[in-house]
């Protein structure tokens, strides 16, 4: 199956997490990518490092916020890009946290998302991506959408990000 978590609300790398724990559960080989994020130790980073070992990568190089630091970027979107095609046939379930990011931010293509997605049909091994924006032709493709919708959040407050609830 191929399930997207996407919107403006929090709780898409939780639900990642949680899907990836469910899996776990079920004795399934795991796989868990994190685009843009870089390996800074928040909470989810440490325990899937623990649970998952080489199979968890944090591959990013943190927020995208400046064109002279597309190549940089891109390179390190194809190198986890790349880590993720080799584990496919090797897993049953494989998260790409911030994969969406990516993708809106032309850091990964249309079309090497869309052959990730065969890939992962074709080893039979279920594929969860994560991120605002998902496009209309991925969640067409897809099997499961949800979208996290922000209805109240604290840093609309003020309130600055909490450990052990945003990392």
């Amino acid at each position: 199956m191929i399930l997207i978590y996407t919107g403006n609300g929090k709780g898409k790398t939780s639900a990642c997490v949680g899907q990836a724990l469910r899996a776990l559960g079920q004795d399934l080989r795991v796989g868990f990518g994190q685009f843009m994020k870089k390996d800074v130790h928040a909470g989810e980073q440490v325990m899937l490092q623990r649970l998952l070992g080489e199979n968890y990568r944090a591959g990013g190089r943190g927020f995208f916020r400046k064109e002279e630091e597309r190549e940089e970027h891109r390179a390190a979107a194809l190198t986890l890009l790349e880590w993720a095609r080799e584990r496919l046939p090797r897993l049953d379930m494989l998260l790409l946290d911030e994969s969406l990011y990516a993708l809106r931010a032309g850091l990964l293509e249309r079309a090497e998302v869309e052959d990730l997605l065969r890939r992962a049909r074709a080893a039979d091994c279920h594929l969860v991506l994560s991120g605002r924006d998902a496009p209309q032709w991925l969640m067409d493709m897809a099997d499961l959408v949800t979208e996290m919708g922000e209805i109240k959040h604290p840093a609309q407050s003020g309130v600055k990000a909490q450990r052990g609830i945003e990392f």
